[in-house]
């Protein structure tokens, strides 16, 4: 498991205490299957989730990625992220994050069946 830690200054001195409690209602994998079972019921039967990663922010979440796969290509590529809550288990997923993984999975389609792709 990979932790991001997101706005730290970008020169200077560095020292990092971390303490960061929260309750893990939500593993890395029921995020996953929750990412899955979305985007297959609500975005496309050709979008999978991929292998989530754990964020300290704001608040912890998984960030999960969207990956578009091709039965004659297997995964072509990531399309977007969803971010999974670790004590609720909300989904970060807004009209224009839909609509902007459907246009990407649809460039990487086209890219992927163009003759120079083959």
């Amino acid at each position: 498991m990979d932790a991001i830690v997101q706005t730290l200054p970008s020169t200077g001195r560095l020292e990092v205490d971390i303490r960061v409690r929260a309750e893990m209602n939500v593993s890395a994998y029921a995020a996953r299957h929750k990412v899955n079972s979305f985007v297959l019921d609500e975005i496309s039967y050709m979008m999978h989730a991929g292998e989530p990663v754990l964020v300290l922010a704001n608040r912890i979440f998984w960030r999960v990625p969207v990956i578009l796969s091709m039965k004659s290509r297997g995964d072509v590529g990531e399309v977007g992220l969803i971010d999974v809550d670790v004590e609720t288990g909300q989904m970060q997923v807004t009209p224009k994050l839909i609509s902007e993984m459907t246009a990407r999975a649809e460039s990487l389609a086209l890219g992927s069946t163009s003759p120079a792709a083959r």
